[in-house]
């Protein structure tokens, strides 16, 4: 007689999501809702139409507002779920040197990508304890280890998300509660776009960086979102405070080689 499979891959009975306008945040939202996960999505924007579910409901708020997030914990206390879980994607970049930014716009990036973060982390920390404990997953990116030129208020602000939610995994872990981060590498979304129209040649810009990466193209954001769901699920609970970099093995070497260097590959 078969035996009842053992690889469990359960998810949360709900999931709120930062950033689900666009991108990532996008793509996390309808990978959650078509696995049947009761989903709440914030973000400035109006949900886009791919969204559009009776599992998915859209909060068009600030994630750097208190009062949005405390409108959200209402929500969740409301419907009771048994389990609860977090994905914090919600994120803008803007592209120059520190010295194309002033004080104001430093604030913002920080204000959006790392105060957005700890905020939703501050909020929704209480109902995850209260259920035992529960997954987040916070969205950083590679430029958190890495640096890439143009890229110095971003990438600190993605720096402070890696560390607060790896900190929060410690402070957090004997009450059963699991933070990771999600670290992508360029996508073909919102973040990465927003880069490339700024190039002087965007065409040449894709191209290059795309013959960068070892399978020689960008990846689609939907393939990203699937290493989140991985992240909230039960077959992820061995990793807590890790990082999963999702970068098509852009980061693993130094460099790769094409050929077209003159090198024999």
């Amino acid at each position: 007689m078969a035996s009842e499979p053992v690889f469990n891959n359960a998810l949360p009975e709900l999931v709120v999501v930062s950033g689900t306008a666009s991108g990532l945040g996008t793509n996390i939202a309808r990978l959650l809702a078509e696995s049947g996960v009761r989903t709440i999505g914030v973000d400035l924007a109006p949900a886009p139409e791919i969204l559009s579910s009776d599992l998915y409901s859209h909060v068009q708020g600030d994630v750097t507002d208190e009062a949005t997030w405390e409108g959200i914990v209402a929500t969740v206390n409301s419907e009771d779920p048994g389990t609860v879980g977090l994905v914090t994607s919600a994120a803008m970049l803007n592209v120059g040197t520190v010295l194309e930014f002033d004080k104001a716009a430093m604030e913002k990036t920080m204000s959006v990508n790392f105060i957005g973060t700890a905020l939703a982390f501050r909020a929704l920390l209480p109902l995850l304890i209260a259920r035992g404990g529960g997954p987040i997953v916070a969205v950083a990116s590679i430029d958190a280890t890495f640096a890439e030129q143009q890229l110095a208020i971003y990438a600190a602000s993605k720096g402070a998300v890696r560390q607060l939610t790896r900190t929060v995994a410690m402070d957090h872990a004997r009450q059963g509660v699991r933070a990771n981060v999600l670290s992508p590498g360029p996508m073909l979304a919102g973040l990465f776009e927003r880069h490339m129209k700024s190039a002087i040649d965007p065409d040449r810009f894709l191209s290059t960086r795309a013959n960068r990466q070892p399978s020689g193209r960008i990846l689609d954001p939907a393939e990203v979102a699937r290493a989140a769901l991985f992240l909230l699920s039960d077959a992820s609970t061995a990793l807590n405070g890790a990082e999963i970099v999702a970068d098509g093995g852009l980061t693993t070497s130094f460099d790769f080689r094409t050929g077209s260097e003159g090198a024999s590959v």
